[in-house]
This record gives C-alpha cells, sequence and structure tokens, in this order.
C-alpha cells in the first residue's frame, strides 16, 4: 500500500513522494523553552514521533530538524507584548540563558520518558543569529520588507496571496491576531522579522539594524534552510501554529526565495482537558511528572494518544488515563505470555497482521486502526514466540518500548494493594463518602466521588468483602 497523508498545504490526503527517494528531509516546531511543556505540547510531539517511525518503518532514512526557540518568542503571536524567554528570567530572577537551558533539559528528560525518537539535529535560536540576519537581507533585497523604528517588517501586501495553509480571509486573519495598528506599519497586519531592543533587553545582537533580535516566525524559516535547504519534505507542528507561525513562514519563504519551503504541511489537532480547554487559568496544563505522581505511566499517555486519530480533537481525562495505564500492563503482560508460549502460529496469520497494521499506519498515521492489530495479536489464545517478535516489529512504530515489559511489569506491581492506614487522610475522607452515597444508593454521586478518587492517584474495586484500594502506578 502507498503511504498518504493529510497535507494541510492542499487541504486532500496525498501519496507521500519525498524529493529524494531515500532521504526524507523534515523540520519540526520544537519548544519555547520558558516553562515547562504540558501533555497538551507533548501530543504533538508524540505525534512527531510517531510520524518518524512510520517513515522509517517504510525504510526511509531521515534527516530532521527540531528548533529549540530561547528567543524571540513574544506573548502574542501578533508581535505584541514581551520575549517569553525575558519575562520569564525576570520572574525567577535568572539569567533568560539560565532559563532556556533548565526547561529545555527538562523537556528532553521528558522526551525520553515518553521514548519520543530524537531528531537528527535540535538546535537552539540563538545559534543561528547569522543565518538569520542573512534571512532578513534577503527578503529585504527582493523588495519584500522594510524598516521602521522597532524594526524590519514583512510587506504582507507584496505577495501573491496570504493566507495559503488556512484559507482564511484576511479581515479573519487579522482579527484572529489581535493586532492593533501600528502607524509606522504599511499595513496592519505585516508581522516582524526583526526586532530593535530596547536598552534593558538583555538577548539581543548587534546586526545591520543596531542592537536587535529576531522574530519567532524568522528562526524557523532561518533553521530550515541552513540545515535542509530551501526547500525539504515535511513541516510539522500543532493545529495552533497554522493561522499565524506557519503562514508567515510560508510568507518569509516566497520573500527570501520564492519557494514554498516544504511539500507536505502536517498538523496534530489539540488536546482537550474534561472535555474543554487545556489553559494555565484552569489550572491543567498537566505536565509530565505530574502524571507520574497520580500514578500514571508517560508510556501510558503515549498509548492513550493513539485512541483517537492525530488529526482528531483528544480528550483527556484521568478516567482515559488510568484506563490506558492498565491496558498498557495488559499488553506488557501479553508480550511476556507470548514470549514464554511454544504453540504454532503459521507464517499466513503473522502476514495478515502484518499487512493489517501496515494498511493503516501508512493511511495517514491511523493508529487506532494500527492499535486494532496490536490488540489482536495481544490477545491470541495461542501463545507463540512468533506473536511475541510480532509486537516488537509493531513496537517500532509505537515507541513503548515493549521488549522491557518485564522491567515495567514490576515496577507497575509496586505499592498496587495497601491497607486503609496507608491512604491519605484527603482520600480516607472521600472513600467515607462514597461509602455513605453507596448505603443511600446514590449511584450518581458514588460514581462521581470514584472519579474524583481517581483524579487523586487511587483505584476502588467494590468486592463482597469490602472495597479494594490501589494506588496507581
Amino acid at each position: 500500500m502507498n503511504l498518504t497523508f493529510y497535507n494541510t498545504l492542499t487541504h486532500k490526503k496525498e501519496e507521500f513522494k519525498p524529493i529524494d527517494e531515500k532521504l526524507v528531509k523534515m523540520y519540526s516546531c520544537g519548544p519555547t523553552v520558558y516553562s515547562y511543556a504540558h501533555i497538551g505540547n507533548f501530543r504533538t510531539y508524540i505525534f512527531m514521533d510517531t510520524l518518524r517511525r512510520v517513515l522509517k518503518y517504510n525504510g526511509y532514512k531521515l534527516k530532521h530538524v527540531m528548533n529549540i526557540t530561547d528567543v524571540g518568542h513574544l506573548e502574542s503571536d501578533a508581535d505584541e507584548g514581551e520575549d517569553k524567554m525575558e519575562k520569564a528570567a525576570r520572574k525567577e530572577n535568572k539569567n533568560p540563558y539560565e532559563i532556556a537551558n533548565y526547561y529545555m533539559n527538562i523537556f528532553l528528560e521528558d522526551m525520553e520518558k515518553l521514548h519520543i525518537d530524537r531528531p537528527e539535529i535540535i538546535t537552539k535560536a540563538t545559534d543561528n543569529i547569522p543565518q538569520m540576519i542573512e534571512y532578513v537581507k534577503d527578503i529585504i533585497k527582493n523588495g519584500y520588507a522594510y524598516e521602521t523604528s522597532k524594526g524590519i517588517y514583512f510587506d504582507i501586501s507584496k505577495l501573491d496571496k496570504y493566507p495559503v495553509l488556512s484559507n482564511r480571509e484576511l479581515d479573519d486573519q487579522i482579527a484572529g491576531a489581535r493586532v492593533e495598528v501600528d502607524p509606522e506599519k504599511r499595513n496592519p497586519y505585516d508581522f516582524a522579522l526583526w526586532i530593535k531592543a530596547p536598552e534593558n533587553h538583555i538577548m539581543k545582537w548587534e546586526s545591520p539594524w543596531g542592537l536587535s533580535y529576531p522574530g519567532w516566525h524568522l528562526e524557523c524559516s532561518a533553521m530550515g534552510r541552513r540545515f535542509l535547504g530551501e526547500e525539504f519534505d515535511i513541516h510539522t507542528g500543532g493545529i495552533d501554529h497554522i493561522p499565524t507561525h506557519h503562514e508567515n513562514e510560508i510568507a518569509q519563504a516566497k520573500g527570501a526565495t520564492g519557494k514554498i519551503p516544504a511539500k507536505y504541511w502536517m498538523h496534530c489537532e489539540y488536546l482537550q482537558v474534561d472535555g474543554g480547554k487545556m489553559s494555565k487559568s484552569l489550572g491543567n496544563t498537566y505536565t509530565v511528572s505530574y502524571l507520574q505522581e497520580k500514578g500514571i505511566h508517560p508510556l501510558a499517555f503515549k498509548l492513550f494518544c493513539f485512541t483517537a486519530h492525530y488529526r482528531n480533537k483528544l480528550n483527556f481525562t484521568f478516567d482515559g488515563a488510568y484506563g490506558a495505564q492498565k491496558a498498557l500492563e495488559r499488553l506488557y503482560d501479553s508480550y511476556i505470555k507470548h514470549l514464554n508460549g511454544n504453540e504454532v502460529v503459521e507464517d499466513s496469520k503473522i502476514n495478515e497482521y502484518k499487512e493489517k497494521f501496515m494498511d493503516y499506519i501508512n493511511d495517514d498515521m491511523n493508529m487506532t486502526g494500527a492499535m486494532s492489530v496490536v490488540w489482536e495479536v495481544a490477545r491470541n489464545e495461542k501463545k507463540s514466540k512468533k506473536l511475541a517478535e510480532l509486537l516488537l516489529d509493531f513496537d517500532k512504530v509505537l515507541g513503548l518500548d515493549i521488549k522491557n515489559s518485564p522491567k515495567y511489569l514490576n515496577e507497575f506491581s509496586k505499592n498496587k494493594n495497601i491497607s486503609l492506614e496507608d491512604i491519605p487522610d484527603e482520600i480516607k475522607k472521600l472513600i467515607e463518602e462514597r461509602n455513605d452515597a453507596r448505603l443511600n444508593k446514590d449511584w450518581a454521586k458514588s460514581d462521581e466521588l470514584r472519579k474524583v478518587i481517581a483524579s487523586k492517584g487511587y483505584s476502588i474495586k467494590d468486592t463482597k468483602e469490602g472495597i479494594i484500594v490501589t494506588k496507581n502506578i
């Protein structure tokens, strides 16, 4: 089966045909390292990881670049507010470079916890300043930019079409970006390529336009060209990048080179929480470490992400995450049983499983379909080493570290069943309230309290002998 992806640029699913038959060149927008990355961010990086793995499973070699934004990302995509790095540095009373290194290292550690395959090139924005200056020079030389007292701006009116990814009306683009009209701009929707730094701004560099620093959109364009050339195969990111950041990347590339940089633009949908938006104001921007504190292994979250297609919204709940935790345990257990089995499974059956799995992953990364095949194999009544080997083969795409199943099962078994004496007082009180609700046959309240208890890292099983309380690991 041909490998197909949905291309945001053309708004349709297309057969994947790389520029070079053997090597796929790919760029992914990485984190802005001013704070902890949350699980909504990591849904996009799990998508990126799965894409890498699907490409490699199909025999391609990769040259994949991911940036680390450590300067230039203002509070608003519309070139308003402070640089996020400078704001975080002031808040924590640290140097912005210290802030960047601290959060970058935690991000990379979280990637490892999730078994996210590292791109071949990870590069910081601050390590590419000369390339960015050259990129701005090219845009100016080609007549697509102009200078104001605040910086160098891209002139949208020079383009044949803008926007090109979202197909939004330009007035909607302006409203969506919340642009306040700067009288020095030729058009209110022109965006900053290079920003002249205030005197007290820490992160700034010498340039033909004085001490200044790059705009966020420029960084990705310059790094993409430096490491992958003017044209490459795939550009990935979150769906939130489409209306402003990626539109502006395309605009810049057309201004500098006359070309759209990537042939295929691929975007991951939002992760919601309890059916609503994830936001700091709501206190639900959960991190990987927070999930671990609640007894949810990072790889269980990764498995949870496979319950929806990457182009569909995914709703995170703690009940769903704990369900994924138990499913991961079952998968590991199934692998071990197959590994220790000696029953015969025909090669024709193995090939049937492989073909079905390949059909799903090559159909725009249909991981929900692919997982249905994985579970067919895991639950096969015949316990066979061939099926264990097949699960390991599938894990080249899943990235769930199935070969180390014994280690994880040992970890999960720790602190499973605990006595009431070892339960925190807060949980004891909730259990008592639930017992009262059950005595009063208030099943709705009982179910609601079970969910609250689950959100705090504990599970309850009702038996004839009483309740069994389990701490989720």
